[in-house]
């Protein structure tokens, strides 16, 4: 397995003490692991609804996130915002994970699939199998559809893609994505670009108590605490788009995001104190000084 080396300044990921937050507080290396490939961050961003590529650039940058996925269909078509996008990117240092945004159907996801892996080996990541699987029939509410998502990803788990589908909080069906050999499940928080944070955290701690794989929280977190929220449930990992491209200061929401993530993971393996009814003197009440 091959570690991407981050982007990001070392500062970043640093706090006041200089602790680096890739490695647990016992020195131990906790990295990511998507199919064959490790990574130190938990981010993934998009590229997506930002203003300029610039800003775009610099987001993904302070963010220290080490994938960004890529709707294969805006770059084929050179969509408003993706012409040019390909060349945006240093993509030597960033592995690219293409989405199949826009697709309704089972059978055009696939179609689309097999696109974006062909883009990625024309961008030097010959060995680049992921994609992020969308099947998005309705245009209103943008949910996905569980069938045609299952049979999209029984068919590119046989051509030996890296499957990272993105579903309902439906933890029965990630379980059928679990066994049909998908690399991930990713839950949506939300319904996209809501930012409405968290609405499924039941259901999300279902997935992380029984899944096997990484759970990736991907869709309607927009704000810091929300990332951080997630991964103190325990999710692997974050994709978020629209939260920080639409900010008044991407790059600045894109390190926020980013430490968020790192917080909120070193929160869960710390393990939380448990929840009381009553109040707990945090001094001792030994050896108290009487007037």
């Amino acid at each position: 397995m091959r570690t991407l080396q981050s982007p990001v300044s070392a500062t970043a990921l640093k706090g006041d003490s200089g602790a680096d937050f890739e490695d647990d507080v016992n020195g131990n290396q906790d990295h990511l692991v998507i199919g064959d490939r490790t990574f130190k961050s938990r981010l993934m961003t998009g590229t997506g609804k930002y203003r300029n590529f610039d800003e775009m650039r610099a987001s993904v940058d302070a963010s220290g996130c080490e994938i960004v996925t890529v709707a294969v269909r805006r770059v084929q078509t050179n969509a408003p915002g993706h012409e040019g996008l390909a060349d945006a990117l240093d993509w030597s240092k960033i592995w690219m994970l293409p989405n199949t945004a826009g697709c309704k159907t089972a059978e055009e996801a696939i179609r689309v699939a097999r696109l974006g892996r062909e883009m990625a080996k024309l961008l030097g990541q010959e060995d680049n199998n992921f994609v992020k699987l969308e099947v998005i029939p309705d245009a209103k509410y943008l949910l996905p559809d569980p069938i045609g998502t299952l049979e999209a990803a029984e068919q590119l788990v046989k051509e030996g893609f890296a499957v990272l589908p993105y579903i309902n909080a439906d933890p029965l069906l990630a379980k059928r994505l679990e066994d049909v050999g998908c690399a991930t499940v990713m839950p949506l928080g939300s319904p996209i670009g809501s930012g409405q944070g968290i609405q499924n955290a039941a259901n999300i701690r279902i997935f992380v108590d029984n899944a096997k794989i990484p759970v990736v929280v991907d869709a309607g977190i927009g704000t810091p605490s929300e990332a951080a929220q997630a991964m103190e449930f325990g999710a692997s990992a974050l994709l978020i788009n629209t939260a920080i491209a639409q900010a008044k200061n991407p790059a600045q929401m894109g390190r926020a995001m980013g430490l968020a993530a790192i917080a909120g993971r070193l929160a869960y393996q710390a393990g939380r104190i448990p929840v009381k009814a009553y109040a707990s003197a945090s001094s001792p009440l030994t050896g108290v000084v009487n007037s």
